[in-house]
């Protein structure tokens, strides 16, 4: 069925189909609700199977014999007084056809032999069941008064109906209760996936759990051991990158001391170098665990983005002349909007160290544009250098990786640039999107308003 059809369908038809292929419980309850119907189907089938023989071998032989009697009882040539008689006494229907009579008990009723009678149509043994012929040659048949067998019935089959839909409507109920822990495990693990340990997941019944109280409390302590593991880690990354920072400003320090000589030089300079790229390498590693935590404090204030694009551009110009030839372009109408300014210039100066970075060998600069979305915000920096392949586009954010033509650490970092400008996006309820521009890369920042 095509995607057009399916919209054209109204929406409960659009839900219930939603909640038949996603919802275990609604699952569960169209289960026992075929499976009473084909169980009570089957039931009936075997007792009309079994009621049908005990007619064919004990009560149609009874039943003929009271026909004939009470054949016998009208009489021939048929009595219209004695047949009154026996209809206002027994829930029948007389009709008498024949030379001399022609009368009907209920005039109004459909003919025996043409219509539905209990809800089938006899066959010709049947009718011959409930005919007799008199000596006169007048034909008397049979049959059950229909009031008798229409009001009852109906008020039967409506009460076994709605009494099928009080417990069809009780067994949700209890399915849906015996089910609801499965709500709380899922929501605790949204949370566990958030990085939110701090609310495990409630157990209904602690003293008397369930095998779903049971795989929620093994869930709780996967949760805990998850926890005590990313603790363990974070606090080892934060204590090495800490312990890493006094030595090599020490021996930053020792390097600036050495003579400036033509011998030592060219090593001064890698030295200095190395220990650039170690101290950014840390700087990086701290920032990220700050900005990874769930409770990252962003210094919010009303930051004009443009502005900010332009005072970072100005600030790297003096170390990078390269700098200057980056084009901006900035909507007029872009809003002042509530940013962290420091981790701001941090991603701004990041992508556009990546994009200088990618541009060497380019005669076309950078470019950077600002510009509304909505209530938010969108900062695209695009190079255009060789770009990256299809297949690196979604590792490119992650902490460490560096496509294969960005391998050497002149060009290609320590691979942590895109991974804190995705944190940062994401610290500000945004996201950040890399795509290939032919030629050239396109970093794409969404932020919310």
């Amino acid at each position: 069925m095509s995607t057009e059809r399916l919209r054209q369908r109204p929406r409960w038809h659009r839900r219930a189909r939603h909640a038949l292929a996603h919802s275990l419980r609604v699952r569960l309850m169209t289960l026992f609700l075929l499976l009473a119907l084909v169980m009570a189907g089957t039931f009936l089938l075997g007792m009309q199977y079994a009621l049908s023989i005990g007619w064919r071998d004990a009560a149609r032989p009874l039943v003929v014999d009271y026909v004939d009697r009470l054949a016998a009882d009208i009489g021939s040539p048929p009595s219209q007084e004695r047949a009154t008689a026996l209809i206002q006494r027994l829930p029948l229907s007389v009709r008498i056809s024949g030379p001399a009579v022609n009368w009907r008990s209920h005039p109004d009723a459909p003919d025996f032999q043409h219509g539905k009678n209990f809800g089938r149509r006899w066959n010709e043994d049947e009718l011959r069941f409930f005919e007799r012929s008199t000596a006169d040659g007048h034909k008397i048949v049979f049959g059950v008064d229909v009031k008798a067998w229409h009001d009852r019935p109906r008020f039967v089959g409506w009460a076994t109906l709605a009494a099928l839909l009080l417990l069809t409507a009780l067994a949700y109920a209890r399915v849906r209760r015996l089910l609801r822990p499965l709500d709380d495990i899922r929501a605790g693990a949204l949370r566990f996936g958030a990085g939110d340990f701090d609310q495990p997941i409630a157990l209904r019944c602690p003293q008397k759990p369930d095998e779903l109280g049971e795989l929620a409390a093994t869930i709780n302590t996967m949760g805990a051991d998850i926890r005590q593991m990313l603790d363990a880690k974070r606090g080892l990354l934060l204590a090495i990158s800490h312990e890493l920072r006094s030595p090599l400003t020490r021996a930053r320090l020792n390097t600036e001391l050495l003579p400036e000589t033509a011998e030592v030089q060219p090593a001064r300079d890698a030295l200095l170098r190395d220990l650039a790229l170690m101290r950014d390498l840390v700087t990086g590693l701290l920032e990220s665990e700050r900005l990874a935590s769930r409770h990252a404090a962003l210094q919010l204030e009303p930051t004009d983005l443009g502005s900010l694009v332009k005072e970072v551009i100005h600030g790297m110009s003096a170390s990078n002349p390269a700098a200057q030839r980056v084009t901006v372009s900035a909507s007029a109408d872009v809003p002042l909007q509530m940013l962290d300014s420091t981790r701001m210039r941090l991603l701004v100066r990041n992508l556009l160290d990546n994009a200088l970075r990618h541009s060497v060998e380019s005669s076309r600069p950078p470019e950077v544009s600002v510009s509304a979305q909505g209530q938010g915000l969108r900062l695209a920096v695009r190079d255009h250098g060789p770009g990256v392949e299809e297949a690196a586009l979604a590792h490119l954010a992650e902490p460490f990786y560096r496509p294969d033509s960005a391998r050497t650490r002149a060009t290609g970092g320590v691979g942590l640039g895109l991974y804190l400008c995705r944190l940062v996006a994401q610290a500000h309820g945004g996201s950040l999107v890399v795509r290939n521009t032919h030629p050239g890369l396109e970093v794409r920042v969404l932020l919310p308003g």
